[in-house]
């Protein structure tokens, strides 16, 4: 028996099995060995020839979204209207065969948007060149599923689940559970809340499935026991996604109006051009991008050329984009805004050019905050620098 007909035993068991406090090891066990069939099944045959064409693309710009669907929804529209790239649009399906890179522009950032060929039911299993398209998929920022508005929902769950079972998890969170293998000591279980869906039998059956008998575990929330074979098996990939229903002007508006209140989701029109401006709002949101501008003492912000960084981003991020000396000479920041308990506040202590000390300061707020920063030494008044930070939405670590 192959590995696609175990995969396939094992889903039909776990589809017949009542879930009770009885059968909740036995479907745990189920659940483990379905992981590892599939985890073997994504694994590159040693057999197969290595003359098969890839469509990856280098990475560039500050972000990366993949537009993952099924044919003809709508991909290859959406990236010529959002970029000045032309990608060939048509009513049939499978118009577009690979990979297909554009660049969006927006508020200072370059953000590119892969256009990918669509990908039918059975990906996983390499069906339609899926496993090319999902390999790509895992190096995205953020995921864009486009689904057509008249079927969305059922395209919706067989794309979800196409994608969890090449180990993507859509808006989840990795499961704060501490594990590591040992080499003796047997299996030591602790947890620092109530569990209601894992117990300390079940985690060892678990190991004991992926031959582990010595490891610490550590529970720090309530996780099942699909998120526990998650962090064991430790290749899955938390990212967050943006469901586009296409096509909304060939559906009625009380269904519209329900596809728009669902989390997570933005209706859009790529023929009537609906609703773009406000898909790019949330993709820039979903991105947790922010904008920082400087400027030279005495003169006005270059808001031209913004420097693009992550939510969480601290001073010391700020210097390496600048310069990668920066970092070594700076010695303390003086802080402007709302968010100080006084103007300006002083962030870091002073320290030597190669001393590793930092300061951090949560900063938020609307558009206008301003920082100075410091160099050590007599470099006049290009040793000074200001930002202004430009904020979308939440804080940010300066």
């Amino acid at each position: 028996m192959g590995i696609l007909e175990k995969i396939s035993e094992i889903e039909k068991e776990i589809a017949r099995t009542q879930k009770n406090k009885a059968t909740e090891y036995h479907l745990g066990l189920l659940k483990a060995k379905l992981a590892k069939y599939r985890a073997q099944l994504l694994e590159p045959s040693k057999s197969a020839s290595s003359k098969g064409e890839g469509f990856d693309v280098m990475k560039s710009g500050d972000a990366r979204v993949a537009l993952i669907g099924f044919p003809s929804v709508g991909k290859s529209t959406f990236l010529s209207l959002m970029t000045s790239t032309a990608s060939e649009a048509a009513s049939y399906e499978f118009t577009t065969l690979t990979c297909i890179p554009g660049v969006i522009e927006y508020k200072g950032a370059n953000i590119q948007l892969l256009d990918l060929p669509g990908i039918i039911e059975g990906a996983a299993q390499g069906k339609g060149r899926g496993r090319q398209v999902i390999a790509v998929a895992r190096t995205a920022d953020v995921v864009i599923m486009m689904l057509d508005a008249t079927k969305g929902e059922v395209q919706r769950s067989l794309l979800e689940k196409e994608l969890e079972s090449v180990g993507i998890r859509l808006n989840k969170h990795k499961p704060n559970i501490y594990f590591k293998p040992k080499k003796g000591g047997g299996i030591s279980f602790n947890s620092t809340v109530t569990l209601t869906q894992c117990s300390e039998k079940l985690v060892q059956l678990i190991l004991h499935e992926y031959k582990i008998f010595n490891a610490e575990v550590l529970f720090r929330e309530d996780c099942s026991p699909d998120e526990f074979i998650d962090v064991i098996v430790g290749n899955r990939v938390y990212m967050p996604c943006l469901y586009v229903y296409n096509k909304i002007d060939q559906i009625s508006m009380e269904e519209v109006d329900r596809l728009a209140r669902k989390p997570n989701s933005v209706v859009i029109s790529c023929g009537m051009k609906l609703n773009l401006d406000y898909l790019l709002e949330m993709l820039w949101e979903y991105l947790a991008l922010t904008c920082i501008y400087t400027k030279k003492r005495g003169q006005r912000p270059d808001f031209t050329d913004a420097i693009i960084l992550r939510k969480g981003a601290s001073v010391e991020h700020v210097c390496h984009r600048i310069h990668r000396s920066l970092a070594s000479q700076f010695k303390y920041a003086l802080v402007w805004g709302t968010s100080t308990k006084y103007s300006p506040q002083r962030s870091g202590q002073p320290a030597g050019p190669n001393n590793g000390n930092w300061g951090s300061l949560a900063a938020g707020g609307g558009p206008g905050r301003a920082m100075w920063w410091v160099l050590p030494g007599g470099r006049g008044k290009d040793a000074w620098a200001l930002l202004t930070l430009e904020y979308v939405s939440g804080w940010l670590l300066v």
